[in-house]
């Protein structure tokens, strides 16, 4: 995509290629902004699910006029996409970081989210060395797995259904490392209404309630389908709040 482009008539547009609803990315920007105002939540912007960059000035508050705190990246391509592009909040997740991506990600990013405590073993002494010698602070957290299932007819990647290594489950928490984690992160929905956000966060409080007050965060993970018009906004913002009220801890979508 080159130019975010007026409306046209659809012969004149050349094929192929891409074409933006410029007011209707702003509208839905303008739902997500009231969410924020209502809840002092932070929402980023997903780049493996929308990395068009001519728009990033209507979504980035750091870029532009969006309402938009930062994004979240899957790779470190994405992470240099952000940073150089979008501004505001890096953070980056994947269920799995090479040593080679490591160096190349941690100038890039603000937060770093750990799939696993083995990641997290093997990588954060790293993490934390690099910030001493830089003078800068990444703040680590850790994906959990809350083991429910709010997914239908998508359990071939459902990150809940039984064996799924997306995640770490209370089982395998090691609570030692709670020291060394500022927030926790979990990722269950697929554009999903917030009946499923309400039922995943309490089993997330279920099994890490006594976790919770003890971090600095919790990233609700994506797939929530904030801008349909059917979406019941009131239900998001009541988990938002509450969590916020009982843990004080940021909430990140």
């Amino acid at each position: 995509m080159k130019h975010l482009l007026p409306l046209l008539d659809p012969r004149t547009v050349p094929s192929p290629c891409f074409v933006l609803d410029e007011a209707r990315l702003a509208a839905n920007a303008a739902i997500l902004d009231s969410v924020q105002q209502r809840t002092g939540a932070k929402i980023l912007l997903a780049l493996k699910g929308f990395a068009a960059w001519d728009s990033f000035s209507l979504l980035s508050r750091a870029k532009g006029h969006g309402p938009l705190w930062g994004t979240c990246a899957s790779s470190v391509d994405e992470a240099r996409l952000a940073r150089e592009e979008f501004g505001g909040e890096v953070h980056a997740f994947a269920a799995g970081w090479t040593e080679e991506e490591l160096d190349e990600l941690l100038p890039l990013v603000d937060h770093l989210v750990f799939n696993s405590l083995a990641q997290w073993e093997r990588f954060g002494p790293k993490v934390r060395a690099w910030c001493r010698d830089n003078g800068r602070e990444i703040s680590c957290g850790l994906r959990i797995n809350p083991e429910h299932s709010t997914q239908e007819g998508h359990a071939i990647y459902d990150p809940c259904a039984p064996g799924s290594r997306l995640g770490t489950t209370l089982s395998n928490f090691d609570e030692s490392l709670l020291p060394l984690l500022d927030g926790l992160h979990f990722h269950t929905l697929c554009e999903q209404d917030a009946d499923a956000l309400a039922v995943t966060l309490a089993a997330v409080e279920e099994k890490f309630a006594d976790l919770l007050p003890r971090m600095k965060w919790l990233n609700f993970g994506g797939g929530h389908h904030i801008t349909r018009p059917d979406y019941a906004l009131a239900t998001l913002e009541n988990c938002i709040l509450s969590v916020r009220q009982k843990y004080g801890v940021q909430v990140y979508l």
